[in-house]
């Protein structure tokens, strides 16, 4: 039986010093150790005669991946063990405030949704470059740090590539927070990441809107709705709510996983960057579908199984976010040449991959540069027609293409803040010849390379045509 928890107890070690939430699969305690000095929280199961197998199931679950997970955006694991039947996990305390009070205040203004969608999406993002899947996105399991960040909390549903999975081995049921499961989970698929997009859409609509886009259902039959009705749109509820944020959340709440963002990624970069999201009937979608497309769409997942198993990483491997950093002040016609076929062969390759066209305009590093070129034309809006022109020829469709004029007074520091802020994952460059200040000074695409968070291809144009034009401006 286990022993009451009270202040003062110590538990192999960790001293229980005060309670701070008691929830359905858990009880938090603040707790102290003398052989760690960061803020520690003790999570303990409830175990108590009457309570679900799953939640159960669900604490060892967290035990399991917890140890396995690093990055700004998870708690620190530091110990796990049973106190006389008593299961419990230590991990880093991290401080603030999960997104829950805000839903008291939907809806909230556009901007800040967006922000706070942006976070989240990285912060998931980052799990799944580990291979897990969250699998209970929802405001109370997003944490708002100090810094600004958000951090993911509570992975005892989560999925875990290269683990077992307890829930899916024991339990033949929907397994998720009613209102933020995802139509796939209610099949029993608990391996497709785009999944938690589809939850954290859900979170966007309510902090949006105020309301919840398919209720609080509280049967089977109740969550299999969601395969079937499409919710109420955004801006039928709050007009003030622009077109493409309405463009992004319904695309979040696609019954098909495909027609979502490929990425968690893809999807905090259209919420850092509204005026690229490329904008199509959702954006302009007043009501809900009529009875025929209901029909339809319920003819086409009656019976529907759930789908053969996949890796996390094997998804994410085919969805990458790519970015071209283009010179358009010195183009050279061959090194221009190399780098759209380059260009060409990689995103042919990953056909859910997202493109980010980059250029930078150089700004003097003291004082102010005028805006406007010799004719008297914005130097910034000439750029941006210059750099949709130079990908144009590439074909591809525009719903997978962004494109950005970065100003800075310093190019390779443009091109590498941007690769990290985003998170991408492969930088495609052109290198110009070398030339003796080059070498001195070093080249942007040197620099590029060494520092660049992510892989990194440079081109060249056939040695005939090297040149000793100066580096990308």
């Amino acid at each position: 039986m286990p022993v009451p928890l009270t202040p003062g107890l110590v538990i192999d070690g960790f001293e229980l010093i005060a309670p701070l939430h008691e929830g359905g699969m858990a009880t938090l305690w603040r707790v102290a150790h003398p052989d760690h000095a960061m803020p520690l929280l003790m999570k303990l199961a409830r175990i108590g005669y009457g309570e679900a197998a799953t939640q159960i199931v669900g604490f060892e679950v967290e035990r399991m991946i917890l140890p396995q997970l690093r990055g700004p955006h998870v708690p620190r694991f530091v110990a796990a063990g049973d106190h006389h039947d008593q299961p419990w996990l230590v991990m880093e305390h991290l401080a603030g405030d999960t997104l829950r009070p805000l839903l008291d205040s939907a809806p909230l203004p556009p901007q800040q949704v967006a922000e706070l969608g942006a976070l989240a999406a990285t912060a998931i993002h980052a799990l799944h470059q580990q291979e897990v899947i969250h699998l209970d996105i929802k405001p109370s399991n997003l944490l708002r740090r100090p810094d600004g960040s958000v951090a993911l909390i509570d992975f005892g549903l989560s999925h875990h590539a290269h683990l077992p999975d307890l829930l899916d081995e024991q339990f033949r049921v929907p397994i998720g927070t009613a209102p933020y499961i995802a139509p796939e989970q209610v099949l029993g698929v608990r391996d497709e990441p785009r999944s938690d997009l589809f939850a954290l859409g859900v979170t966007l609509y309510h902090l949006a809107t105020g309301e919840r886009p398919f209720g609080n259902p509280g049967s089977p039959a109740g969550l299999r709705r969601r395969l079937y009705r499409d919710p109420v749109p955004p801006r039928a509820l709050r007009p003030e709510i622009p077109r493409w944020l309405q463009e992004v959340i319904l695309r979040c709440l696609e019954v098909d996983p495909d027609a979502r963002h490929a990425t968690a990624a893809q999807l905090a970069h259209d919420l850092q960057h509204p005026e690229q999201v490329p904008l199509t009937a959702r954006a302009d979608r007043s009501h809900r579908d009529g009875r025929v497309a209901v029909i339809q769409r319920w003819w086409k997942n009656f019976g529907r199984e759930r789908e053969p198993r996949r890796a996390v990483t094997d998804h994410l491997d085919q969805a990458p976010l790519l970015m071209v950093a283009v010179d358009l002040k010195h183009e050279d016609a061959a090194l221009c040449a190399a780098l759209r076929g380059t260009l060409q062969r990689i995103v042919s390759t990953f056909p859910h991959s997202r493109l980010a066209c980059i250029t930078v305009m150089r700004t003097a590093r003291i004082g102010l540069d005028s805006n406007l070129d010799s004719e008297g034309r914005n130097r910034h809006v000439k750029r941006l027609i210059a750099l949709r022109d130079w990908v144009r020829p590439l074909g591809l469709d525009e719903h997978r293409i962004t494109v950005h004029v970065l100003e800075h007074s310093d190019p390779a520091h443009a091109l590498l803040d941007y690769a990290r802020d985003n998170g991408v994952d492969h930088l495609i460059m052109g290198a110009r010849g070398v030339t003796g200040v080059r070498r001195i000074l070093g080249s942007v695409s040197a620099r590029v390379v060494a520092e660049a968070p992510c892989t990194v291809t440079v081109v060249r144009a056939p040695a005939a045509h090297d040149g000793d034009a100066e580096e990308p401006a």
